[in-house]
């Protein structure tokens, strides 16, 4: 998985007021939570901001990344877990980060791409991905760029389905029954079939 570096700095007023600063000034209010515990065990979040353009190449992109987050000199690795968007204009309001410890296993969603041509196709069918990502449990070295499923094999009107998928070092969380991709039918695929009939 490639990695990318950001910049963030740390923010002292985390009330409404100081959120609204921090994106008046073209920023994001962002939190790292990982490895920082208060006395009762819970995970205390460290708050920090990043400027729109230093969020801009983790955000808009297909690609999924490791975050080198550098929070005014102090450095971790960590994954982006959750954005929040503005309803109606669509600029980022919020950004929940976590932090990756070297032998613990993280979740992110990876993008799952189609390989080969499908006999279904061959016969006139239409190869469609149902799903565009998988959501995978594994520590963060082992986690691809994107899963490659091979369709070569695959019919007309059959589906691959998550249960039928295996990637080395990784366990995939969605449902087994959950179709990964099917090859339907189209009205020449069904033309030809009657024909051979």
């Amino acid at each position: 998985m490639k990695s990318i570096d950001i910049k963030g700095t740390a923010r002292k007023d985390t009330g409404k007021k100081g959120t609204r600063e921090v994106r008046n000034a073209g920023s994001v209010p962002c939190n790292l939570y990982g490895s920082k515990k208060d006395e009762k065990g819970n995970v205390i979040a460290t708050p920090f901001s990043v400027t729109n353009e230093g969020l801009r190449n983790l955000i808009y992109t297909p690609h999924i990344y490791t975050v080198n987050l550098d929070i005014d000199g102090q450095v971790c690795k960590a994954i982006m877990k959750e954005i929040q968007f503005h309803p109606v204009k669509d600029n980022v309001l919020h950004v929940d980060f976590y932090q990756i410890e070297e032998n613990q296993p993280i979740v992110m969603e990876v993008p799952v791409q189609l390989e080969g041509l499908a006999e279904g196709v061959r016969a006139g069918g239409k190869l469609q991905l149902q799903v565009r990502k998988l959501k995978v449990k594994a520590t963060y070295d082992k986690i691809p760029e994107r899963l490659v499923v091979n369709v070569s094999n695959l019919g007309l009107g059959k589906t691959i389905k998550v249960g039928e998928l295996a990637f080395e070092g990784l366990e995939i969380l969605n449902a087994k029954e959950t179709v990964v991709c099917a090859v339907k039918l189209t009205r020449a695929a069904m033309g030809a079939a009657a024909k051979n009939n």
